[in-house]
């Protein structure tokens, strides 16, 4: 029982700073193109976000197998269809996936304008009185631009900690480590999901690093209460990585060049961490 408290000790020491475990590498790279099928996402003008981020995360995943020896990239999807939540955390999970990158696409709410189309003559106290007549558009186009990166909020800890506790033994190289029966496993399962966080943060900032140094404008790394985040054991980040409805985006984000350098700036950033947690 105590050498478990020391390896219990060691761990709240170096996870943070490894892989998954002490001295693991990354070698598994979860890429999530989201949305897909009968879910189309957000629209912009003339395209749909499912198209967008397939279209990213295909070219991520090449620049990924072309620049990383022993990392393999695992797609959720790789065409136009639609696997549900559940199902994209049990291809993370089943994988032994190290970390889990969700690419999305941005968009605004609609929202209502008012415009004078004429006028009208209506009688009012004895007298005719000329007033405006109006119509209201309904727009979604906006000037917002800009990428973020999300974290998992705290309200889905609980079930971020189940995926954590049911895949344990990928997690550390000590099997049953993270045993139910004994009331010490909670504690480290709840340091795990700590640790995850601290490294999904450190992800974001490092996508976020990249993507200002295109010169695109950085939101940050935000924490958002997230499904798609919260099934899967692992690290893992949902990148935002522009605004649809802003038609400069979605031109850039339709052209070849707009999502390579999307695609660079992803991988830019998890270059950066894979640097950091294998040092």
């Amino acid at each position: 029982m105590r050498f478990k408290y020391i390896i219990y000790s060691l761990l709240l020491i170096t996870l943070p700073f490894s892989g998954q475990g002490a001295g693991k590498k990354l070698t598994k790279i979860v890429l999530d193109a989201g949305h897909g099928g009968h879910d189309g996402g957000a629209r912009g003008a003339y395209s749909s976000e499912k198209d967008l981020t397939l279209a990213i995360v295909l070219k991520l995943g090449r620049i990924i197998a072309d620049s990383f020896k022993n990392v393999a990239p695992i797609y959720t999807r790789v065409n136009d269809t639609y696997p549900s939540l559940p199902e994209r955390h049990e291809i993370a999970n089943q994988a032994k996936a190290d970390l889990f990158i969700s690419v999305h696409i941005n968009s605004t709410p609609f929202w209502n304008e008012r415009i004078q189309t004429g006028t009208h003559v209506i009688r009012q106290r004895r007298k005719k009185v000329t007033v405006p007549v109006y119509r209201t558009v309904r727009h979604h186009t906006t000037t917002r631009s800009g990428v973020e990166t999300l974290v998992l909020g705290s309200i889905r800890n609980n079930q971020k900690e189940k995926a954590v506790g049911e895949y344990g033994d990928n997690i550390t190289d000590e099997p049953g480590l993270l045993n139910e029966s004994d009331p010490q496993t909670a504690i480290i399962i709840s340091q795990y999901t700590k640790a995850f966080l601290g490294r999904s943060v450190s992800l974001g900032t490092k996508i976020q690093d990249a993507f200002a140094a295109q010169g695109r404008k950085d939101f940050g790394v935000k924490q958002q209460s997230l499904e798609v985040l919260a099934g899967s054991y692992m690290p893992g980040v949902l990148v935002e990585c522009g605004f649809i409805t802003n038609p400069d985006e979605e031109e850039y984000l339709n052209s070849e060049k707009g999502q390579t350098e999307v695609a660079m700036a992803i991988f830019n950033g998890i270059r950066a961490y894979k640097q950091e947690v294998e040092r």
